[in-house]
C-alpha cells in the first residue's frame, strides 16, 4: 500500500495528514507536539494514538525512539562503518532489525528486513508535487511502524547535514 507523506515533516508545526495514494486520510501527525520538540504523535482517523516519536536527547549519535503504548517498538539511527554510503538501522525490541538504504537527499531508499527482503520503498518519484514523498509498504506488515522509520530516517539526515 502507498502513502504520501510530507518532506520536512518535522519542520511543519501545523497538523498533518498522512493519506493513501488514492487520497484517503490514513494517519495524522499531531503538530502540537512539534513545537515543543522532536516529537510527534501518529493518530489514526479516529484519533486513536498509534505511535509516538522522540528524538533521542542523551545519545553518543543521534537517534529516535518509535513508543507504542508507552513502550519503545523501535530506535532508529545511522548505521556505523558504512564505508562506500550512509545506512541506517531501526533496532526493533522484538530483536529484530531493520536496514535502511539508499539515496537518503533524494528520498529514495529501501527498509529491509533481517532476510534482506524489502518491506517498504520510499520514493519522490511518484509523485509531482515538490514538498511530498511516498511510501510503498508491503502487505502484512506494521504500517504505522514502517511510516515512523521512514520519518526518523528523513529527520536524522536533515540533523546530519544541519538542513532544519
Amino acid at each position: 500500500m502507498k502513502f504520501l507523506m510530507r518532506d520536512r515533516m518535522f519542520s511543519i508545526g501545523d497538523d498533518h495528514w498522512i493519506t493513501t495514494e488514492h487520497g484517503d486520510k490514513a494517519f495524522l501527525v499531531d503538530g502540537k507536539v512539534l513545537r515543543v520538540s522532536d516529537t510527534f504523535e501518529l493518530k489514526d482517523p479516529t484519533g486513536v494514538k498509534v505511535a509516538v516519536i522522540k528524538k533521542k536527547i542523551v545519545s553518543v549519535r543521534d537517534a529516535m525512539r518509535i513508543e507504542r503504548d508507552g513502550d519503545t517498538l523501535a530506535t532508529v539511527k545511522k548505521k556505523l562503518f558504512t564505508p562506500f554510503r550512509d545506512k541506517y538501522e531501526a533496532h526493533l525490541a522484538d530483536g529484530r532489525e531493520y536496514e535502511v538504504h539508499g539515496d537518503f537527499l533524494d528520498h529514495e531508499f529501501d527498509i529491509d528486513d533481517e532476510g534482506g527482503h524489502r518491506i517498504a520503498r520510499v520514493s519522490k518519484k511518484w509523485f509531482s508535487f515538490r514538498d511530498t514523498y511516498g511510501i510503498d509498504i508491503e502487505d502484512g506488515q506494521d504500517i504505522p511502524l514502517l511510516l515512523c522509520v521512514a520519518v526518523c530516517v528523513d529527520h536524522l539526515q536533515r540533523i546530519e547535514h544541519h538542513e532544519d
